[in-house]
């Protein structure tokens, strides 16, 4: 007779296969999803509080967590382009948050093999690529015509990337 910790460990082994069934491999896809996320969004936020600094004393990062803002009157010529900086501070977290997701989803999700592994890496970033730029744009877009709070806006970026990388990814580069 098998022990329980026996049984928990060869359903987390199971769980974690790539035959785990796509039930499974939808809750994998989406918790890699928010490890990257997390990545990307901790990479931006190092960064926008630092050395791009685009943070307004008004955003909910600043308020909820105590990151230094820039305090401006609304002239300075950095305030003109807060969205760049932003989005050159999302692409750090981009790269970042991609070699991760691109080596876990390997590991854990779809099964490789589809494609020779450099031609699956330069097809993931490409679809990242593509789902960020659009991303960006609807980003810089909302912060430059709306003067939306730059964490809202990324808020927007995540999820447009996520169901854009998502379908791209199952359907196109890695093997079901």
């Amino acid at each position: 007779m098998e022990k329980p910790l026996e049984k928990f460990r060869d359903f987390v082994e199971k769980f974690l296969s790539h035959d785990a069934g796509p039930f499974a491999q939808f809750v994998k896809y989406g918790a890699i999803g928010v490890m990257a996320t997390c990545v990307q969004t901790g990479v931006f936020y190092v960064l926008a509080s630092t050395c791009l600094r685009c943070l307004t004393a008004d955003d909910l990062a600043v308020k909820l967590l105590g990151l230094p803002s820039v305090a401006f009157t609304g002239n300075e010529a950095w305030y003109a382009s807060r969205g760049m900086i932003a989005a050159a501070a999302t692409a750090v977290g981009f790269v970042v948050a991609n070699i991760f997701c691109w080596l876990m989803n390997r590991r854990f999700v779809f099964k490789p093999g589809k494609f020779r592994w450099y031609v699956e890496l330069a097809m993931f970033f490409g679809a990242s690529t593509l789902a960020t730029v659009i991303a960006l744009g609807l980003m810089k877009f909302l912060i430059d015509q709306f003067g939306l709070m730059t964490t809202l806006a990324v808020g927007v970026e995540v999820v447009v990337s996520f169901l854009v990388n998502f379908f791209i990814r199952k359907f196109v580069i890695f093997k079901g």
